[in-house]
C-alpha cells in the first residue's frame, strides 16, 4: 500500500518524459513564430529574418517572424517568457534583452530564468555615425566639436541600455566629451533622424549605417572593432585615436523555459548549419561576425555580458524615465 503513491508518482513521471520525447521527435510539425521585439527595418530585423529563412530550410517548415515592439523590447519578450515550451515560440533578439532589464524597475519576466539560451547567432561591431551637418570626418574632429559644445550634440540610442547606448557612454568617458541621450523606439526612426539632421550622432551596428554612409547622407567616422572592416576599409577604427576602446553588440536565440531540450539541442544544430553557409558569408560582407557554438557556450557568454554591462549600468545610473 505505502508504495502505491510512489509507483504512480513514477508512471507519470515516466509518462511526461515520454511526451516530451516525442514532441520533440515530431517537432517542427507546424509553423515556428520567431518574435523579434523591435520594429522591422532595423539590424535586429534584416539577421532576425536572415535567420528564420535558413531555419525554415533545414526543417522543412515556416518559421515566422513577429515584430512586436514595444516597452523596450520588453512586450516581445514578455510574449515569449508566456508561450508553451514546446518549441512552437521562439526569441530572436539583440544584447538589449539582457542589459534593458537592468535599466527598469520592473520586468515581467527573468532573463536567466524564464528562458533558455539557445545559441549566439552572430556579434556586431558598431558605427560611430554623425550627421553631415556636422562637418566632422573622423573621431579627433568629432572630440574637438563636442568639447567645443559640452552637451551641446545629441546622440541617438535605439533603446535604453544597448550596445549603442552602453558604447556611447564609454565614447563620453574615453574621449572626456558630454553628449545628449536620446532614446528611440528601435534603430529604423533614429536612422531617419540622424539623415535629417535632427540628431549629430548615433552608435549603432554596422549594417544600419553603412547604406547611408555609403550613400552619402551620414559619415561613418569610426567602428568600433579591433580591426578595419572588410566592407569599410576605408574608415578607421575608433581605437586608431582612442587606443583600447572596442565595442558591440549581439544578436540570438532563446526560448521558454522548460522547452524541452531534444528541440533545443535541434535549433542549436540548425543554427549552427546556418552560420557555416551562405548566411555566414552574407554576415561577414555586412561587417557582422558569425557566431555559433553550444546552448552552454551561449549561457556563459550571456552571463558574462551581464556582469560586465551591469557595472557600466549601475556606474552611470543608467535607467528608463
Amino acid at each position: 500500500m505505502t508504495n502505491r503513491p510512489i509507483a504512480a508518482a513514477l508512471v507519470l513521471t515516466l509518462s511526461g518524459m515520454a511526451c516530451a520525447s516525442a514532441l520533440a521527435q515530431a517537432w517542427p510539425e507546424r509553423p515556428v513564430r520567431m518574435v523579434i521585439p523591435f520594429p522591422p527595418g532595423g539590424t535586429l530585423d534584416k539577421v532576425g529574418r536572415q535567420l528564420a529563412q535558413e531555419l525554415g530550410k533545414s526543417f522543412g517548415q515556416t518559421f515566422v517572424v513577429e515584430n512586436k515592439p514595444g516597452g523596450n523590447g520588453v512586450i516581445g519578450g514578455d510574449a515569449v517568457a508566456k508561450a508553451p515550451a514546446d518549441g512552437y515560440t521562439l526569441l530572436f533578439n539583440a544584447s538589449t534583452f539582457v542589459t534593458a532589464p537592468m535599466t527598469m524597475k520592473s520586468v515581467p519576466y527573468k532573463v536567466q530564468s524564464d528562458f533558455i539560451a539557445v545559441s549566439l547567432v552572430a556579434q556586431a561591431p558598431l558605427s560611430i555615425a554623425i550627421s553631415n551637418k556636422l562637418g566632422v570626418t573622423d573621431v579627433k574632429g568629432l572630440v574637438a566639436t563636442a568639447k567645443a559644445k559640452p552637451g551641446g550634440l545629441n546622440f541617438a540610442v535605439g533603446s535604453v541600455g544597448s550596445a549603442g547606448h552602453l558604447c556611447t557612454v564609454r565614447l563620453e568617458q574615453a574621449a572626456g566629451i558630454s553628449v545628449g541621450i536620446v532614446p528611440y523606439k528601435g534603430t529604423a526612426p533614429a536612422f531617419q533622424d540622424l539623415v535629417g539632421g535632427q540628431i549629430e550622432g548615433f552608435i549603432d551596428p554596422v549594417l544600419g549605417s553603412v547604406q547611408f554612409h555609403r550613400g552619402g547622407q551620414l559619415k561613418v567616422v569610426a567602428v568600433t572593432a579591433a580591426k578595419r572592416l572588410p566592407n569599410l576599409p576605408d574608415v578607421a577604427t575608433a581605437s586608431e585615436t582612442l587606443p583600447g576602446f572596442e565595442c558591440a553588440s549581439w544578436y540570438g536565440v532563446w526560448a521558454p523555459a522548460k522547452t524541452p531540450a531534444d528541440i533545443v539541442d535541434k535549433l542549436n544544430a540548425a543554427v549552427n548549419k546556418a552560420l557555416s553557409g551562405e548566411m555566414r558569408e552574407r554576415l561577414v560582407a555586412d561587417g557582422l561576425v558569425p557566431g555559433g557554438g553550444s546552448p552552454a557556450d551561449f549561457a556563459r557568454f550571456q552571463a558574462d555580458d551581464i556582469a560586465a554591462s551591469g557595472k557600466i549600468i549601475a556606474d552611470k545610473k543608467i535607467s528608463v524615465e
